[in-house]
């Protein structure tokens, strides 16, 4: 089954043919206007030969949708109507879902949530220790994201160390100019950093992670801020970025360290802190630790970042081969002989993950 992948971004949008599990094409336009720009699409359709089924990538599914669905009225009612849990993200998967969806019709197209993989956390790691009415009402949780780039990367990382899942504890890091960390047993997701919005949890390109919401309430209250400066601050003007006063971009920090800039520096270290923070607590939410997944843009091409993670986990049993970590950047085991945690990067591809989801759902 050829599956077409579309992969609708806060401005771009990416394409990409899949066919048994090899994308054999694909393409990117980097400034999309939405719905109504088929140029991209229709050029990239002329040089296909088929389209059997459409996969999309929506980041939220809410709390109804918790698995890949047959895109209809009704699922795009509901994904309209839940909008506002992914402002940046959900509107424009819908307008990839339409422009598509005109551009071949017939052709089953499939939704493929972000949210999806973890979706089943238990409830003492999804749920919000506020008054419980609050909960009921609103549908207030920890949804999780990056659960199509987890759920990949944990599936290869096994392979790659030749275990089956089964019984496999797993702490798997997506690190890009997003970043979650996500523990997993035995291939289901069991605790992540991200909660109700893709604010939480790791220090990112430009969001600040997990922040007290005590200082929130304060700046709201004291600081002069309106509640519209605070979601741009914490989204677009925090983390790498905020401390550093680069563009945010992991390279950009790490030259700007290099020459001697203080802020740089406090801004990667403050970086490497939350994450090896985070990995011990997923850790200690799969009750130890087999294997160590490094992905992402950061993950696959920053092996100092890994090599700092390792040193300072090496209690767990997480020791690099230092020549092998310093070339790799795709699909590698990286541990030394004999570590008791093996540690892999594994290059990112929601697009096979995608195409893996509309596959089945198509057949059922």
């Amino acid at each position: 089954m050829r599956v077409l992948v579309v992969n609708a971004g806060s401005s771009s949008l990416k394409l990409a043919m899949v066919d048994a599990d090899r994308t054999v094409a694909s393409t990117t336009a980097e400034r999309w206007e939405g719905e109504g720009h088929l140029e991209p699409i229709t050029a990239f359709l002329e040089r296909l030969d088929r389209v059997d089924a459409v996969g999309h990538r929506v980041v939220h599914g809410g709390p109804r949708l918790t698995e890949p669905v047959l895109v209809d009225d009704d699922v795009l009612a509901y994904l309209e109507s839940i909008e506002d849990l992914a402002a940046l993200h959900n509107p424009r998967a819908l307008a990839g879902i339409r422009a598509v969806s005109g551009l071949l019709p017939g052709v089953p197209t499939v939704a493929c949530f972000d949210t999806a993989f973890h979706a089943h956390l238990p409830p003492a790691a999804r749920t919000y220790a506020l008054p419980r009415e609050w909960n009921a009402r609103w549908g207030l949780r920890r949804y999780g994201f990056h659960g199509l780039s987890h759920a990949y990367a944990v599936r290869r990382g096994a392979e790659l160390i030749g275990r089956d899942l089964t019984g496999l504890r797993v702490v798997s890091c997506h690190l890009g100019a997003g970043a979650s960390v996500a523990a997993v047993r035995g291939g289901e997701s069991i605790d992540t950093t991200m909660g109700f919005t893709p604010l939480e949890g790791l220090v990112m390109a430009t969001r600040s992670g997990s922040v007290d919401p005590g200082l929130v309430l304060w700046l709201l209250l004291h600081g002069g801020q309106t509640p519209a400066d605070l979601s741009a601050a914490l989204d677009h003007e925090s983390g790498l970025k905020g401390l550093s006063g680069t563009s945010g971009d992991l390279r950009d920090v790490l030259t700007a360290r290099s020459a001697g800039d203080i802020d740089a520096g406090l801004a990667f270290d403050v970086f490497v802190h939350r994450l090896r923070r985070e990995i011990g607590a997923m850790t200690a939410s799969t009750g130890g630790i087999d294997l160590l997944v490094m992905t992402g843009g950061i993950g696959e091409h920053a092996p100092l970042v890994r090599t700092l993670v390792a040193e300072s986990l090496s209690h767990l049993g997480i020791a690099l081969d230092d020549a092998v970590n310093a070339v790799t950047t795709s699909d590698r085991d990286i541990s030394q002989p004999g570590a008791v945690v093996r540690t892999v990067v594994v290059t990112a591809s929601e697009a096979s993950e995608i195409a893996r989801e509309t596959r089945r759902v198509v057949s059922q």
